[in-house]
């Protein structure tokens, strides 16, 4: 059997993130939704959002990637939230059978408003 391989990463927030004001988290957030909008823009990012309704309030955001782990790792790693240190990143490797899940390219929100809007 032949199987795909994507990698998948994993954003938990840290145990000694830093404390933000509302303002700053806002910021910060549309910081993040550009930085991911624009990697999936450029197909880098097949698939990405918040995870909610978990047991690990920890765990914040999954994606997956079509470049291999030291690639995602290094754009995951040059996401503002993580590079503050309020964001960690998880990097790992998932196999499914070959054809088991296709992507289709649709336009990521780039700001809280965007997200936000009807």
């Amino acid at each position: 059997m032949k199987f795909d391989q994507f990698t998948v990463t994993i954003l938990t927030l840290r145990p000694d993130a830093p404390v933000l004001t509302d303002e700053e988290a806002a910021a910060l957030q549309d910081r993040h939704l550009a930085h991911g909008a624009d990697l999936q823009d450029r197909g880098i990012i097949l698939a990405r959002g918040p995870l909610t309704d978990q047991d690990d309030e920890s765990l914040r955001g999954i994606s997956i990637w079509s470049v291999d782990q030291a690639t995602a790792r290094a754009q995951a790693e040059a996401d503002p939230p993580v590079q503050i240190g309020r964001l960690s990143v998880q990097v790992m490797t998932w196999l499914m059978p070959a054809g088991n899940l296709s992507f289709t390219q649709v336009r990521a929100p780039r700001s809280i408003a965007e997200a936000t809007s009807d």
